[in-house]
């Protein structure tokens, strides 16, 4: 599987963006696909993931009721809608997939086989 990030950039305090994540090669019904970040001199972690099969959707709870993770199915692409940034959101961020993921699972970062490049997402206070 390929991943392709897109949809970075440079945006205030309060604003929006968009990130996309198209894959490509292997079918993917039974993957997870993810979106992690990491900041400087911090670890990667886990932002959100939504299961192909089914669209059931993960957040990790600094993140909820502010961004939205969906996919469409015809173009393999998955999304992250960030609204309400704030300057702890800024990282490159970076889409992964993986299979056979049980819910209790999809946050781990050891476990992810595909990676795409990153994004770069700068807030500005």
């Amino acid at each position: 599987v390929q991943l392709q990030a897109s949809g970075g950039g440079l945006v205030q305090a309060g604003g929006s963006l968009r990130l996309s994540c198209a894959a490509s090669g292997s079918t993917i019904s039974n993957y997870i696909m993810a979106w992690f970040r990491q900041a400087p001199g911090k670890e990667r972690e886990f932002v959100a993931g939504i299961r192909w099969s089914g669209g059931n959707t993960y957040y990790t709870d600094s993140v909820k009721g502010r961004f939205t993770i969906s996919k469409e199915n015809a173009k393999k692409t998955v999304y992250l809608q960030m609204n309400n940034l704030n300057s702890e959101d800024t990282a490159v961020y970076y889409c992964a997939s993986q299979s056979g993921l049980i819910a209790t699972t999809v946050s781990r970062r050891d476990l992810y086989s595909y990676w795409g490049r990153g994004t770069q997402v700068t807030v500005s206070s």
